[in-house]
């Protein structure tokens, strides 16, 4: 009985680290990558150019950019994304960039997620990027309404569970029900 050859997956693919696949349709396109990675504390965002000797990054914003600029709360909210993706965006603009493609790598992508403002973000910022606005997350969202009222509702219900979930934002002082006027703070900040 003669033996079967067995064939070797690609490191990167057994790891779960790259769809070829899907790699190989973005590359086609010949438009720059707009790569968002997303972890358990941050978001980071890269603008990727194809080169056959190795690709180069255009530019790159991460969320603990935030943090520098004086951001206290999540890193990985929606509106801490919606930041981030304008942050990519004005960086992008000033080297040039004007079109890019998205690619989520093995992250699922749900309408209205955090992959999804980054993309909003990305697009306000000037950056031409084909998404439907269905996938978008609405601007209530963005502002962190969800948030807030979320917040307000566990304050009248109960104070101890609003203390114990919004503890972050009570440690950095910040009022959880006025995250819409610290996101326009900090979008006129990276904006400038």
């Amino acid at each position: 009985m003669a033996k079967k050859n067995s064939v070797v997956i690609y490191r990167r693919k057994r790891n779960g680290k790259t769809n070829y696949k899907r790699r190989l349709a973005l590359l086609k396109s010949m438009e720059k990558r707009l790569v968002i990675r997303k972890s358990v504390d941050n978001i980071s965002v890269q603008i990727i150019e194809y080169h056959a000797d190795g690709d180069k990054v255009v530019a790159s914003a991460h969320s603990r950019e935030l943090a520098r600029l004086g951001w206290k709360l999540s890193r990985t909210s929606i509106p801490a994304a919606y930041l981030t993706g304008l942050m990519i965006g004005k960086k992008a603009t000033k080297k040039k960039v004007l079109k890019v493609v998205s690619d989520f790598g093995f992250h699922r992508s749900t309408n209205g997620s955090r992959l999804y403002a980054v993309l909003k973000g990305v697009k306000d910022s000037g950056l031409d990027v084909s998404v439907p606005d269905e996938k978008l997350p609405t601007e209530d969202r963005i502002k962190g309404d969800h948030i807030k009222n979320y917040a307000e509702k566990l304050k009248k219900e109960s104070k101890e569970l609003f203390e114990k979930q919004f503890s972050g934002y009570l440690k950095a002082k910040i009022d959880p029900t006025s995250i819409g006027t610290l996101v326009d703070e900090f979008k006129k900040k990276i904006t400038g």
